[in-house]
């Protein structure tokens, strides 16, 4: 794999995507089908619990783990098929991660123009690839006047900008975040927010977060919901959608299903400019009650 400097973000695009964890006590599925396509140049939330398989989905995206099927491409490469010395280069040239906590990015002995140069290594070596001063990226997520101090001198904030900073580095045309608002007030959220949406105006970096912070994911202006391993609704301008999965499948909301449990019978009225969907016949409380004793 060559790499290059992005002159822009770049596209991620998952097909049928399934991550299975091997445990003592069975197999956990933690991704079941995902399909998403993200446009170079886009800000995404990836929005739900813990344990819903957004970290996960994260992990793959970044090269850090293999699917167990399905393809995921970033730009080009189909990263179920490179090499482990290949997956090495995307993770410091092209893919940029930062990890959940700051302090993970950084370390707390040296300054952070210092964090800055050190992640800069790797993708300095590489022939054709031009990259920032530390001090210029450190400008990038306000923090300019800092290069000297050190991550134990920062405030909450400072200090997840600053892992926002050693994450952008390498210049890379697409930045994973995982949770960077999670432990912060009002205000250091938004400083953070104010900074990735520099970062993608001003390099075009194709940006994607994770969070269990639904209004992060409405600030970002598309927020895809991650539920039980699938892409269960999207979000877009406020307005919230359900997704048809490459299978044909859809996740309603839970309010939804609330109203309409599993068994549901639905009479689908199919127009040219739209689909309406009449609840005929919903199970009855028995038949509920076997459902669920199947499903466990």
């Amino acid at each position: 794999m060559t790499a290059r400097v992005p002159d822009e973000g770049v596209a991620v695009t998952c097909h049928r995507l399934i991550h299975i964890y091997s445990t003592p006590a069975g197999d956990v599925v933690a991704l079941s089908g995902v399909d998403l396509h993200i446009s170079p140049g886009e800000m995404l939330a990836l929005v739900g619990p813990s344990g819903s398989g957004k970290s996960t989905l994260v992990s793959i995206l970044g090269g850090l783990m293999r699917p167990s099927a399905g393809r995921v491409y970033v730009a080009d490469h189909d990263l179920s098929r490179l090499s482990t010395t290949e997956l090495a280069t995307l993770r410091g040239t092209m893919v940029g991660t930062v990890l959940q906590g700051a302090e993970r990015n950084l370390l707390p002995y040296v300054s952070l123009a210092r964090n800055v140069w050190l992640a800069q290594r790797s993708a300095a070596r590489l022939a054709g690839r031009r990259l920032d001063p530390p001090e210029a990226v450190l400008d990038l997520v306000g923090l300019a006047d800092a290069g000297a101090r050190r991550a134990g001198d920062l405030t909450p904030g400072q200090r997840q900008r600053a892992a926002l900073a050693q994450g952008l580095a390498a210049g890379p045309g697409l930045l994973l975040v995982d949770e960077p608002t999670s432990q912060l007030d009002s205000a250091g959220r938004d400083e953070v927010l104010a900074a990735l949406d520099t970062i993608n105006s001003e390099r075009g970096t194709t940006v994607v977060v994770v969070t269990h912070d639904a209004e992060v994911g409405t600030r970002l202006g598309r927020a895809v919901t991650i539920r039980d391993g699938r892409v269960g609704a999207e979000g877009r301008d406020g307005r919230e959608f359900a997704v048809v999965a490459g299978d044909g499948t859809i996740q309603l909301p839970p309010e939804t299903l609330a109203a309409f449990p599993p068994g549901t019978l639905f009479a689908v009225d199919h127009t040219a400019d739209s689909i309406t969907l009449d609840a005929t016949v919903k199970p009855t409380a028995s038949a509920q009650r076997q459902d669920g004793r199947a499903e466990r």
